[in-house]
């Protein structure tokens, strides 16, 4: 039994924040589980919600010193859907409302938390072959481990595996303020360690010291070695290019499924998408006050309301966006200027743009049911996990040809009818818009080639069963041939000698 943990700062149904939850959360559940034992830790929020925290069991606590203080941790347990989850305890630390503040103050946090996740280990009775570390918060989790816990042969060979997520967010401060809260020595404050111009960077700690990196889809995995999508770590990412691999994400596919959600108006399936699909159409219209159109083509944004996101290229274009025989369906916060921007529109055309300037995980899948199509035009996307959603809706995407969005959208060929969405390959509004047009286009003049993308888009696989096997095969990888597969039998070989 191959024994993994994963350390993470958040995690459905504990705590979200963005799509590294649902990753960390639905992920595990995936695994073969006669092979891999494959646990979660996680901080004790004070924010989780007490209906959570209520069945969490005490294990155990200790004290560690960290930060010049003698600093309490404690750990919890709870099984959750077949998934054993450990929780580092500590109000001092998270007792805050959120799970993330202030960027000086989350270094703390998260340093802290790297260094109970090891210090707990011997105490839980599991010993991980690998620690598969999430984004910067973890990314101490190397670092420590090839540092003072080398001292102790408990943690003798284990192996690390960092997962970005997004290298936009590396957890850098002052070196002398990282230098001070971690404890580390200046030996790893230099140029080919943690330093990253002339700051202390966590994120560059557990990509220069985990075994493996991986990053969330095949092409961030080849766009970020490049000076525009590195954020400032494209050569360190060249230079561990031998030890880097993209695996795209997931999704539940027993959340998100058109024939048993519970939260649209109709529920339908491959077979009867066609007749069912326009009621939730109908339905998404009458209830934000748009005009009764089954014809209308109706263009659906679920999504944080910022650049990376593209909205600078909608906001040049959104007037030829929304033309009379469109209709806008916006769900989401974010930056003011583009919150605003769709509250104008949505008063200027009331009967045909709608904006919903909040997040409601309901209404989301109302929209991924209703639209025809879905606008995700980002400037980068690691992975993207709601063009999944809408493939899965039968709803088709169209995307900026960048990461994820890239590895999971076929094009449309018009030639052979092939495709599953519409994609278009520089970042400019106006090439934004041609391709709008074009699927636009197409979904009036030829319905029966939208019809056969909707089923393409419905029959694609990307549960998180896919993303499991490819991640089980890098633990093989990682783990070796000498590996012991079969404890109880090596056990017995040695007594029998």
């Amino acid at each position: 039994m191959k024994k993994i943990l994963f350390a993470a700062s958040e995690c459905v149904p504990f705590i979200k924040t963005g799509g590294l939850a649902d990753v960390v959360g639905s992920l595990p559940k995936y695994f073969n589980k006669e092979e891999y034992d494959v646990r979660v830790m996680l901080p004790k929020y004070l924010c989780i919600k007490e209906e959570l925290r209520s069945q969490m069991k005490y294990v155990t606590h200790f004290y560690t010193d960290f930060y010049w203080r003698n600093q309490y941790v404690g750990i919890l347990e709870m099984e959750y859907q077949g998934v054993k989850f450990y929780f580092i305890d500590s109000e001092f630390y998270f007792g805050g409302p959120w799970p993330y503040s202030n960027m000086y103050e989350d270094i703390e946090k998260f340093s802290f938390f790297s260094k109970a996740v090891l210090s707990s280990l011997p105490l839980i009775g599991f010993r991980p072959d690998i620690i598969h570390c999430h984004d910067w918060q973890t990314g101490l989790i190397p670092v420590y481990l090839n540092d003072s816990f080398q001292g102790d042969p408990f943690f003798w060979g284990i192996k690390t595996i960092f997962t970005i997520h997004n290298l936009k967010f590396q957890g850098t401060w002052d070196v002398n303020t990282i230098r001070n809260v971690t404890g580390l020595s200046d030996y790893y404050f230099t140029s080919d360690k943690l330093e990253s111009y002339n700051n202390g960077n966590l994120l560059k700690g557990g990509l220069v010291y985990a075994d493996k990196i991986t990053t969330v889809s095949n092409s961030y995995a080849e766009e970020i070695k490049m000076p525009f999508y590195g954020e400032g770590l494209d050569g360190l990412l060249r230079a561990r290019s031998n030890s880097l691999s993209g695996i795209v994400n997931g999704i539940d596919y027993n959340f998100y499924n058109p024939e048993t959600d519970a939260d649209i108006e109709a529920n339908y399936n491959i077979k009867t998408v066609f007749d069912q699909k326009p009621k939730n159409k109908e339905a998404l219209q009458k209830e934000l006050g748009l005009e009764v159109n089954p014809n209308a083509f109706m263009i659906g944004i679920v999504s944080r309301l910022t650049d990376q996101k593209g909205f600078d290229l909608i906001d040049c274009v959104i007037e030829q966006i929304c033309s009379e025989d469109v209709q806008l369906v916006v769900l989401g916060t974010g930056e003011a200027r583009y919150e605003n921007l769709f509250r104008f529109y949505a008063n200027k055309y009331p009967d045909r743009v709608s904006a919903s300037i909040f997040y409601s995980e309901a209404l989301s899948h109302r929209i991924y049911a209703s639209c025809d199509a879905f606008l995700m035009p980002s400037l980068f996307e690691p992975c993207g996990l709601s063009q999944l959603m809408s493939l899965r809706y039968g709803t088709l995407p169209i995307v900026r040809e960048t990461g994820g969005l890239r590895d999971t959208v076929q094009p449309y060929n018009e030639i052979d009818g092939s495709g599953t969405g519409f994609s278009f390959a520089n970042y400019n509004a106006h090439e934004m818009l041609g391709i709008i047009n074009y699927a636009k286009k197409v979904y009036y003049t030829d319905r029966k080639a939208w019809d056969k993308m909707v089923v393409a888009a419905m029959e694609k696989d990307f549960s998180w069963n896919t993303a499991a096997r490819t991640y089980e095969k890098l633990y093989d990888e990682l783990l070796g041939s000498n590996f012991p597969i079969d404890v109880d039998a090596e056990k017995e070989e040695k007594e029998a000698k």
